[in-house]
């Protein structure tokens, strides 16, 4: 069994990876930002380990990254999956909205790797998966924010799978469609319909469907895959 760390634990797509690890019998810690009750709620029902945390700060990733791997011995996968997410035009969306989304969903992927993997390196073994979006591999009218930090995801995924290969690490994004998640309750049943049509599958994903996608990546079984882009998504985007 392995030692699993998973950002953005408490609620959504990561609350169904601690459920879905731990029931497959790993050791598992996780980040909350400020659903403190969701967390210990979480804690409680699966033996997982909350850590406060919130990646937009290096430093409080570094801190978090210690006290997950002083709890675990060490991480054997690391999943970047913490997020928020924006709906504006490019005109009027806020400076400071603009860089709290591209610091919490690009920046933050960027320092929870940074701290994590040189333990990684010097035991020749490791998987991170990465989360990122359909709307960062087509891009999305009005999430213009959202959409440029899941590409930049998308893209560190594949270069750092290249730069960390050799040394035994496999990296990989798991990238969700419409997911039925707190984060797309704000999209409107109009909106939600008109998706729902147009994918071949003709439902929404439940967190669940990404979560058993990040299981197996994070398996043996996928022992020779590694700089993929997983979409989970449907069939909306192919």
């Amino acid at each position: 069994m392995s030692n699993i760390f998973i950002t953005g634990g408490s609620r959504g797509i990561g609350a169904e990876a601690v459920r879905q690890f731990t029931a497959a019998g790993h050791k598992v810690a996780f980040t909350y930002h400020r659903s403190e009750i969701a967390a210990d709620q979480l804690r409680q029902e699966t033996g997982a380990i909350p850590v406060r945390c919130d990646v937009k700060h290096h430093d409080s990733v570094k801190i978090a990254v210690d006290k997950a791997t002083a709890a675990l011995g060490h991480i054997d996968v690391l999943i970047c999956n913490a997020a928020i997410a924006d709906y504006d035009l490019i005109t009027t969306i806020d400076i400071s909205r603009w860089e709290e989304v591209i610091n919490t969903d690009l920046n933050g992927v960027f320092y929870c790797i940074r701290y994590a993997l040189p333990t990684m390196i010097s035991r020749k073994s490791g998987c991170i998966i990465t989360v990122g979006s359909m709307w960062g591999e087509i891009g999305a009218s009005c999430e213009i924010a959202y959409s440029a930090a899941k590409a930049g995801v998308i893209g560190l995924t594949k270069a750092l799978a290249k730069e960390v290969g050799p040394s035994g690490i496999r990296v990989n994004c798991v990238s969700p469609g419409m997911i039925d998640t707190d984060m797309n309750a704000s999209v409107s049943e109009e909106a939600e319909a008109a998706i729902v049509e147009e994918t071949p599958l003709c439902r929404t994903g439940d967190p669940a469907d990404v979560a058993k996608a990040m299981l197996f990546l994070a398996s043996d079984d996928a022992s020779f895959i590694t700089g993929q882009v997983i979409s989970v998504n449907g069939g909306l985007v192919i």
